[in-house]
């Protein structure tokens, strides 16, 4: 089983992507609101993927980003957001970003075939 961390400062997402993707059994999630104690947890290791929101109100997934790689760069990492840009897209990959998810979804589904796409590597 994957184990994945899920980083969104909305609670109503954190709770509908948790019920979703733990449905199938093959993905073990925890969700975090607050990104500091999430990035603090990140850093300890045993997760597979971080699935994180770019835009939050004491940090970014961007900040989170960099801050993971260091100490764990091959950890798999899935931003979302709702403020997409090609410019923050591009900074995105070159960061080391997995893929780049667009909210609101289009689909729960979508977003577990990105993330199992992701994992399968």
């Amino acid at each position: 089983m994957k184990k994945i961390m899920i980083i969104d400062d909305e609670l109503d997402i954190l709770d509908i992507l948790k019920q979703f993707l733990s449905r199938s059994g093959k993905l073990e999630i925890e969700t975090h609101s607050n990104p500091d104690m999430a990035l603090q947890m990140a850093k300890n290791g045993g997760y597979d993927l971080i699935l994180s929101d770019i835009m939050m109100p004491s940090t970014n997934g961007m900040d989170i980003l960099k801050e993971i790689k260091k100490t764990n760069p091959t950890i798999k990492i899935i931003l979302m957001t709702a403020y997409s840009t090609e410019a923050k897209v591009e900074e995105s990959k070159k960061e080391g970003v997995d893929a780049f998810i667009q909210k609101p979804f289009n689909s729960l589904k979508d977003v577990e075939n990105t993330i199992l796409t992701i994992l399968r590597g």
